[in-house]
């Protein structure tokens, strides 16, 4: 199953409301909050790379507040 770890960059005060926005998405595995450079790390995983891409390219492009994304691809060690 295809995973990938993606760091989102927020407007100010935007953070909460990303978050619970992501929470809701179907194919999100976790959320969390941070401090830092970037304000969320989320964890995706999906059942095919496809369904992987549309998330990436345009569910989470498309929530208000949304600044910036930097995405990891998970691969198997």
């Amino acid at each position: 199953m295809p995973e990938a770890f993606v760091l989102f960059k927020t407007e100010p005060t935007h953070e909460r409301e990303v978050y619970l926005s992501l929470a809701d998405h179907e194919g999100v595995a976790e959320v969390h909050a941070l401090y830092g450079e970037f304000d969320l790390l989320v964890r995706i995983s999906s059942p095919s790379s496809k369904e992987l891409s549309h998330l990436l390219m345009d569910s989470f492009r498309r929530i208000d507040g949304v600044k910036e994304t930097q995405t990891l691809i998970a691969v198997e060690a």
